[in-house]
C-alpha cells in the first residue's frame, strides 16, 4: 500500500478508536480498510515481539509481557487490646513500618476513635512490598502479643491481574507501532495537506491512548509489587448473649447512668434555684413591708359591697 493512501486510513483508525462522530456513506469503505490496517499493525507488533522473544522491549519503553501470574494481594489483620494500649500499639506498628524503609513499607492512613471508658478503636493502612508482606504480618502479630493484644482477624485476598496486564501491554505495543508509522508518514510529508492534518490528529489521539495505557499498566504493576495491608484495633470483648447479658450491659454502663442523673439534678437546680429565690423575696417583701397591689384592693372592695 502506498504511503499516500495509508495516511487517511491510519487517521481513520485513531478517530474511530477515540469515539469519533458517525461516518458518512462514502466513508464506510475507508472504515473497513482502516480496520484491516489496524489488524495488520497489531499482527506486525505481535510478530515483532515473537521474533525478539519474551520480555522484548518496545520503542517507547522497556515494557515486558507478563508470563508469570501477576497477583495483587490484600492483607487484613485485627487485634483486640485495652483501650488505653491502642495508641501505643498503633504507634509501635507504624514505627516498625518506617524502620523497613520507603522501598519496603509505606504508611497510607492512621486513625483512632473513642478513647472514652472501655470503648476505643483504631485503624492503620499500609503498603508493603509483596515479597515481604507475609513476614511483616508475622512481625505485627508478635509485636501485638508483646503489648497484650490478641489476634482476632487474619485474612489474605488475591486478585489475578495477569490477563489485564498482558492485554494492556499488547494494546500498548500495537499503539506504539501505529504511532511510529504515523510519525514516519508525517516526516516524509507525502500526501495532501488535509491528509497530513488528519495524520497529526491521529498522532495526538494515539499518544493519549498510549499515556492512558501506560498509566493503567503502572497502576496494576504497582498493586502487584506492593500489597495493601489494613490493621484494625478494637477494645472490649464481643457480647455472648443470654440471661446475664442485659445485666452485664447495665453494670457496665452504671457510671454513665449515674453521671447522667447527677447532670440532670445539677441542671434542675441551676434553673429552679434562682426562680425560687425570686418568689421568696416577693413573699417576704409583702409580709414585712405591707405591699398591696391594686387587684387585691379591687377584690376586697367588691367583697365589702356584696
Amino acid at each position: 500500500m502506498q504511503k499516500q493512501a495509508v495516511t487517511p486510513f491510519l487517521a481513520a483508525i485513531m478517530l474511530s478508536g477515540c469515539g469519533a462522530a458517525e461516518q458518512s456513506a462514502g466513508g464506510n469503505r475507508s472504515f473497513d480498510i482502516a480496520e484491516e490496517e489496524a489488524a495488520e499493525v497489531a499482527a506486525d507488533a505481535a510478530d515483532a515481539a515473537a521474533e525478539e522473544g519474551d520480555g522484548a522491549s518496545v520503542p517507547s519503553g522497556d515494557i515486558k509481557v507478563a508470563r508469570a501470574p501477576q497477583i495483587a494481594y490484600t492483607y487484613r489483620y485485627g487485634f483486640r487490646v485495652d483501650a488505653s494500649a491502642i495508641p501505643e500499639l498503633q504507634k509501635a506498628h507504624a514505627e516498625l513500618c518506617e524502620s523497613k524503609g520507603a522501598q519496603a513499607c509505606r504508611i497510607l492512613n492512621l486513625s483512632q476513635s473513642g478513647g472514652e471508658g472501655d470503648y476505643a478503636s483504631g485503624r492503620l493502612e499500609l503498603e508493603v512490598a509483596a515479597k515481604q508482606a507475609r513476614g511483616f504480618g508475622e512481625e505485627l502479630g508478635k509485636l501485638a502479643e508483646s503489648k497484650g493484644g490478641d489476634p482476632i482477624e487474619t485474612s489474605i485476598e488475591g486478585e489475578d491481574l495477569s490477563k489485564q496486564i498482558v492485554d494492556t501491554e499488547a494494546r500498548l505495543r500495537a499503539r506504539i507501532v501505529l504511532r511510529d508509522r504515523l510519525m514516519e508518514i508525517l516526516q516524509n510529508r507525502s500526501g495532501k495537506v488535509s491528509e497530513l492534518v488528519e495524520a497529526e490528529r491521529g498522532v495526538a489521539a494515539v499518544n493519549e491512548e498510549i499515556d492512558q495505557a501506560q498509566s493503567w499498566l503502572a497502576e496494576m504493576k504497582g498493586r502487584v509489587a506492593f500489597s495493601k495491608m489494613t490493621i484494625n484495633y478494637n477494645a472490649g470483648y464481643p457480647s455472648g448473649g443470654g440471661f446475664f447479658d442485659p445485666i452485664r450491659n447495665v453494670l457496665g454502663s452504671a457510671g454513665t447512668i449515674l453521671g447522667n442523673t447527677i447532670a440532670f439534678l445539677i441542671g434542675a437546680v441551676i434553673v429552679v434555684f434562682p426562680i425560687a429565690i425570686l418568689l421568696w423575696l416577693l413573699l417576704w417583701s409583702r409580709r414585712k413591708l405591707g405591699w398591696r397591689f391594686r387587684f387585691w384592693r379591687k377584690d376586697k372592695a367588691a367583697n365589702k359591697e356584696s
